[in-house]
């Protein structure tokens, strides 16, 4: 029986860190040993925000394959593409676009939220107005049953469902509608304490070397009431300590708490331990990367065989859409 269909992708819009590994890229390692997985490079949708300067979006499309096959994506298990490789996504946003009502596009969740955020660019555009749009093609061009997600993001999911509803309802019976395959999306900390994230530049990179996450984890937030090495702290208000549910033992997670709390370990010798766990994880990512890195060629071999790929099955998918439309010739 063929696996069922899982689709996720990422903008290229800067360097990834250990958010995004802990959040994603390390669940979709895992998915791709269970499902047919197509992962993606979006590199339309980082043009919603990002058209001003396009060139930075190449570099980031390079580094993000990087880190693909770095933290452990298989191009023989899953299919990894660059967006723009298969120009099939845009053809079936073009023809979502003649259905979807503007005012659904309106109410979505970010998008009043991301016209007062960013003063910095003008996204005033259709661009940015119909993202879900296109959205909804990369997903449903796949006929995907699954798009991994965090409870906060399934509504997001919903007008996908809702754009694919209302073609197999106006037309014929072609996509399945995306369901939501609820993974946990931790909040990971940065070294400010305050959730990791490029825009805040408190961020540990998988580009950075091992001597520059050493020194960020070394400066990182802790408890504000260990004032002194005696003073007894509360590991869970503790950044540093977040980092360690991540990458450090159950039995070294018990010790440091336990240690945290009546002061029997300081805050130094417990950035130690995490500095040491971080890197025994990370070293085969700094060691795979490397490699990466002198091989361009490869890296754009992997991506053109995928987006080959996923250019057949969408193909198929079109032939489906333009017969359901009545659109064939």
């Amino acid at each position: 029986m063929d696996k069922k269909r899982v689709l996720s992708g990422m903008q290229p819009s800067g360097r990834l860190h250990l958010g995004n590994l802990i959040g994603a890229l390390s669940n979709w390692v895992k998915l791709q040993e269970s499902y047919n997985c197509f992962y993606f490079v979006a590199d339309w949708h980082a043009l919603t925000t990002g058209y001003n300067n396009p060139s930075a979006i190449k570099d980031s499309t390079i580094d993000l394959l990087v880190n693909f096959i770095s933290a452990g994506l298989d191009p023989e298990k899953s299919t990894i593409f660059i967006q723009s490789m298969v120009p099939n996504h845009a053809e079936l946003h073009i023809l979502l676009s003649m259905i979807t009502p503007v005012g659904w596009l309106e109410r979505v969740p970010t998008y009043k939220e991301k016209i007062q955020e960013i003063q910095d660019k003008d996204i005033n555009s259709y661009g940015f107005l119909g993202y879900p749009v296109l959205q909804t093609a990369d997903i449903i061009i796949y006929r995907a049953h699954y798009v991994p997600v965090g409870v906060d993001q399934v509504p997001h999911l919903e007008i996908s469902r809702e754009i694919s509803r209302r073609f197999n309802h106006l037309y014929k019976e072609v996509f399945p509608e995306p369901e939501a395959l609820l993974t946990e999306f931790p909040k990971v900390l940065g070294v400010d304490g305050r959730k990791m994230s490029k825009s805040y530049d408190n961020a540990i990179y998988l580009s950075d070397s091992p001597v520059i996450v050493d020194n960020k984890i070394k400066t990182m937030m802790t408890d504000p009431a260990r004032v002194k090495r005696k003073d007894p702290g509360n590991p869970e208000v503790c950044p540093a300590y977040q980092l360690h549910k991540f990458f450090s033992n159950s039995q070294e997670l018990s010790e440091i708490s336990e240690g945290c709390k009546i002061a029997l370990i300081g805050c130094i010798d417990c950035k130690k331990i995490l500095i040491k766990n971080v890197s025994d994880r990370l070293t085969p990512l700094w060691e795979k990367r490397s490699q990466l890195l002198q091989k361009e060629g490869l890296l754009m071999d992997i991506a053109r065989v995928g987006s080959e790929k996923a250019q057949k099955f969408t193909a198929e998918t079109m032939n489906l859409v333009k017969d359901a439309m009545g659109l064939s010739l």
